[in-house]
């Protein structure tokens, strides 16, 4: 059905593209959010012990039993706000079993740089195998720079792959990939745009919007970035720039986090499930084993990681989001770069504000795709109203796709609040619990609240008539996006 492909370098033809040819295969239907069963609000808080029977906990000696557990938790919970946990790991089991992976270390990048030079230092440092994932690779000096890496690792006998978005990545020339695949890479396009490259199957919306590397099954990095120009420099200090160019400048605002520990054998499972099912050329490397006590991480962060596909019954992202919100006790702060959330979650947002909760939105003043930006806004009043706090961005394009909730449950993702996120994409969250990473989050969301500007309900209501109409027509399509 078609809908919006959020990116930041896909010609605006090949977007139409994909609308005309997804409504020529006959999927010209409005389709629906995901499934949204909303536990019901008010429900006391579980005991320690309820909780570790409704989660598994995966460390570095496998699974945990049910007293490990219980004492994993405690652990966690004296971080501060160890109610808030149960409450929140409670919330999360309501659509179905929660796989937590204890002892790991949890790092925040923040933007282009910083994330480079960790993706760089990580790839560097790889002993056996490197499997990396993007919905865009740009050929540019920064992606010259990787495959370079990557070719190198291949010589020095390290097992690479590499998969792109086949739509994300149609601007870059194929000489790029081969020149990967000629120094021993195999590298695989996720649904290719043109049918005849994956006979008997062709969906041109089902998009891959993953952006992972993981080195050795031990250190991974995943959230919003892309390889792409957009992000060679910082966004923080930058000048205010004109749009529409401001749009295509460097310095977009985006985040990924760096974890080392068992996390990052989910995502290196969740790179070989893709590769396998896309059928991709090349043998999958060998799975690296454990490595020794000495090497092993001795971070103390329990993490989730939460993957989604419209193949998917239900949207687990979506699922996580919601059903957070609607546990939320004391805060929810969200920085999101494309927000057209649909009616459920808006409620939830809302009700949250309504009953006392701390809701801020850090949400974008530009983008590169406007429909979506004028769908957002036309929540405003309704979010105003409920007492929710809305700031937009000011000094850089906001890619950003982060949520902290109670200051207990972190995420850093690829996943937009929005219908072709939750229904079209596939996509990756890593979810931290505990204070301590939400501190973390917590400075970073004030960083950005400090670069945005505030959106006083009078002033809003005041608003052109010609923008509201916008919001209005972009609001009518919103699932199409």
């Amino acid at each position: 059905m078609p809908r919006r492909t959020p990116c930041v370098s896909v010609p605006v033809a090949a977007v139409l593209a994909m609308l005309l040819l997804a409504v020529l295969a006959g999927c010209a239907i409005t389709p629906p959010m995901p499934r949204a069963d909303r536990p019901p609000p008010g429900r006391p808080t579980p005991s320690t012990g309820a909780v570790a029977s409704q989660v598994t906990v995966t460390g570095h000696r496998g699974r945990l039993q049910h007293d490990e557990r219980e004492q994993l938790l405690r652990r966690v919970g004296e971080q501060g706000s160890a109610s808030l946990v149960q409450r929140q790991l409670a919330a999360m089991s309501s659509f179905g079993e929660v796989d937590l992976h204890a002892g790991n270390e949890a790092r925040l990048l923040i933007d282009g740089p910083a994330t480079f030079a960790a993706m760089f230092e990580a790839i560097d440092k790889a002993r056996r195998t490197v499997l990396f994932e993007s919905y865009i690779i740009e050929d540019i000096a920064i992606s010259q720079r990787l495959a370079a890496l990557l070719a190198k690792k291949r010589a020095e006998g390290v097992q690479v792959l590499l998969i792109y978005d086949a739509l994300g990545s149609i601007g870059t020339d194929g000489s790029y990939f081969q020149s990967l695949r000629d120094a021993g890479v195999p590298t695989c396009a996720f649904n290719p745009v043109n049918p005849i490259k994956r006979p008997g199957y062709w969906d041109i919306t089902h998009r891959d919007h993953r952006k992972i590397l993981v080195v050795d099954r031990e250190v991974a990095i995943t959230g919003g970035i892309n390889i792409s120009a957009v992000y060679a420099t910082g966004s923080f200090g930058r000048q205010r720039r004109q749009a529409p160019e401001g749009i295509k400048a460097e310095g977009w605002r985006d985040t990924q986090v760096q974890l080392r520990g068992p996390a990052a054998a989910a995502l290196d499972d969740l790179v070989r499930e893709t590769w396998a099912q896309q059928g991709c050329r090349g043998e999958l490397p060998p799975v690296p084993p454990k490595p020794p006590s000495a090497a092993r991480s001795t971070g103390q962060q329990l993490m989730r990681i939460v993957p989604s596909s419209p193949d998917d019954e239900f949207n687990r992202i979506y699922a996580l989001l919601l059903t957070a919100i609607d546990a939320s006790q004391r805060s929810v702060h969200l920085t999101m770069a494309y927000f057209a959330p649909g009616q459920d979650m808006i409620d939830a947002l809302c009700e949250a504000a309504e009953r006392g909760v701390d809701v801020r939105l850090v949400l974008p003043s530009v983008s590169d795709f406007s429909p979506v930006l004028h769908a957002g806004r036309s929540y405003y009043e309704r979010l105003l109203k409920s007492g929710v706090k809305l700031y937009e961005l000011q000094d850089a394009v906001l890619h950003a796709k982060t949520a902290v909730i109670d200051g207990v449950v972190s995420t850093v993702g690829s996943s937009n609040m929005d219908w072709r996120s939750f229904s079209g994409n596939n996509e990756v969250n890593a979810v931290v619990i505990g204070e301590d990473f939400g501190d973390a989050m917590a400075r970073m969301f004030q960083r950005d609240l400090e670069a945005s500007q505030a959106i006083e309900a009078a002033a809003w209501r005041k608003r052109p008539l010609f923008q509201r109409a916008k919001e209005s027509l972009a609001r009518l399509f919103e699932a199409w996006w």
